[in-house]
């Protein structure tokens, strides 16, 4: 965007004070418009034509308003983040792991978000080398290969060679990429809250707490450091495993922008058929590759969360190579019981304990139509239930079970959210290798060791210890804490705050209401009494108050249905 276009901008939105405390410096207006721009082009601006500022209405109306016929809004939405960039790609594959929020549909469509951004020169792949590791590439490496064989959304991928001649790859932050990423961030957290508090139809979204989890995650994908930590975790869970090779990280040539690791050579698997063309037993690798997952669930708690084809592998002898571990799941105790319990409940088949439990774990609202919630899960369970397990669609289930839980605007724990999405995921990469694979089936023993571990006295023992620590708090910090309310209830400085939301937008329509009233009783008196001054006999004054009262009558009306709606 040129100077003159950037100080149009600024001059035009100069006075949107409230806009501008939100995001306020010259940069992010004019990445705020380039991102609106691109919206309005793939028809996606309905929610911010909601947001009561003129500047943001007058950016829409100025974008460009080519419409996509042919695509569908998921499609449209999936090419619109595309374009924006790569905070935005990110944004969209973290969203795909909330399917309970924007559904399966988005969910999927999301989940094929790819990024090829153009490679950086080499001089400049030389100086982030050089500026993380206090050396050259060619001090660092034999060789080093100058141009980029792959380049994704965060940085790009460089073959190069040890001084012992070992393969190796060298994955290079994009120059720039963590500015540009604070940048989109402070601007989306501006936008999150202003959809949070004018468009109603966004806050089933949550769009301030999703924006928070996912500055969390994308400040993660941007430390080399965390994901070289993460491969050695994986590394040392499967020492004993011959089915998985995690590629061998090399400490001392990495850092928070450079990650040198093993290059693998084998068959990606985003080309099945090459695969299927090799002497390699499909069946055999999509259970392998499925209990290596389970394994990383149900006995590590620490699992990949990208399981896709392009993350993966086939090793010479049928071994799978896990590749970009970046977005990685950790499981807790809460939401390990909650797992299991869901799955149980799930593969037995009871409808009531299954609905109760989303009910109980997720964030309802409060009108929640319970009975309906029941309905509908007990309707899904009698479609699943008399499938063979050999036939049993675990993915289809559990995509069926997010769709309902998110008709039902019930909100799931995040961490419970990417676990659903990493398994349905991990279903329908198996199946792309083999069709008769069955992750109901491979989950059976599991079953047996779950239903086992419940029974298990050290874990009664466990849960026994923990609510004696829940008690002891409550017995140490009880008589302070009550003794505390009492002396301020005694001082006078006991303080009760009520909070109600919008009640400044209900007292504002009450007053507008009485004015308006107001308004037209004294002007009707003035009419009925013919008040100077008159013309055929008709108070002018009168008359005008009249008018001026059914306007703002009129106006006040068709805001109060619009709301409603």
């Amino acid at each position: 965007m040129s100077e003159a276009t950037s100080t149009y901008f600024i001059v035009k939105w100069g006075n949107a004070m409230e806009l501008l405390d939100l995001i306020w410096k010259k940069e992010q207006i004019i990445r705020l418009a380039e991102i609106v721009r691109i919206l309005a082009r793939y028809s996606l601006t309905d929610w911010l034509q909601k947001i009561p500022f003129q500047t943001v209405r007058d950016m829409l109306s100025s974008a460009e308003t080519q419409r996509i016929k042919d695509l569908s809004t998921p499609e449209r939405l999936r090419l619109a983040l595309t374009e924006m960039g790569p905070t935005f790609i990110k944004l969209g594959q973290v969203l795909s792991t909330r399917a309970d929020l924007i559904g399966p549909e988005f969910a999927g469509e999301l989940r094929k978000l790819q990024a090829d951004t153009p490679a950086d020169p080499f001089d400049v792949v030389a100086r982030t080398i050089r500026e993380e590791l206090g050396k050259s590439p060619e001090e660092v490496f034999s060789t080093f290969e100058p141009g980029a064989f792959s380049s994704a959304s965060i940085g790009q991928v460089h073959l190069a060679r040890l001084a012992d001649g070992q393969p190796v790859v060298v994955k290079v932050q994009h120059d720039g990429i963590q500015e540009k990423v604070r940048l989109d961030l402070e601007l989306l957290k501006g936008l999150a809250k202003l959809l949070q508090e004018h468009v109603p139809d966004a806050r089933a979204y949550q769009p301030v707490t999703t924006t928070r989890e996912f500055q969390r995650t994308l400040f993660r994908e941007l430390d080399f450091l965390s994901e070289r930590r993460n491969m050695e975790q994986f590394a040392n869970n499967f020492a004993e495993d011959a089915t998985l090779h995690i590629p061998t990280v090399y400490r001392q040539m990495c850092s928070r922008r450079v990650l040198t690791m093993e290059w693998l050579q084998g068959i990606p698997g985003s080309k099945p058929d090459k695969i299927r063309a090799s002497e390699v037993d499909l069946n055999d690798f999509a259970k392998n590759t499925a209990n290596v997952f389970l394994n990383m669930i149900f006995r590590d708690g620490f699992y990949h969360a990208d399981p896709h084809p392009g993350n993966f592998m086939v090793l010479d002898g049928g071994i799978l190579g896990l590749l970009d571990c970046g977005m990685v799941g950790r499981i807790d105790e809460s939401v390990r019981e909650l797992f299991e319990d869901l799955l149980l409940l799930l593969l037995q088949g009871d409808s009531e304990g299954l609905a109760d439990l989303l009910l109980q774990a997720g964030s309802a609202p409060a009108d929640v139509d319970r009975v309906g919630f029941r309905s509908d899960v007990s309707d899904l369970l009698v479609e699943y239930g008399t499938q063979s397990l050999e036939e049993f669609d675990l993915g289809g289930a559990l995509d069926q079970l997010t769709d309902i839980v998110r008709r039902h605007h019930v909100i799931m724990p995040a961490a419970a959210a990417l676990l659903l999405k990493t398994l349905v995921m991990l279903e329908g990469t198996s199946r792309l290798l083999s069709p008769t694979f069955s992750l109901a089936e491979l989950l059976e023993p599991f079953k047996e060791r779950l239903i086992g571990q419940r029974l298990d006295p050290r874990r009664w023992l466990r849960k026994l210890q923990r609510s004696m620590r829940d008690v002891d708090r409550l017995i140490r910090q009880g008589p302070r804490n009550l003794a505390d309310i009492l002396e301020r209830l005694q001082s006078g400085r006991l303080t009760i705050r009520h909070e109600h939301q919008h009640l400044e937008t209900i007292a504002n329509r009450l007053v507008a209401g009485l004015l308006t009233a107001s308004l037209f009783m004294g002007s009707s008196l003035l009419l009925s009494n013919a008040s100077p001054p008159l013309v055929s006999g008709f108070s002018i004054a009168g008359g005008i108050g009249c008018l001026a009262a059914v306007t703002l009558g009129g106006r006040l009306l068709w805001v109060i249905r619009k709301n409603v709606k």
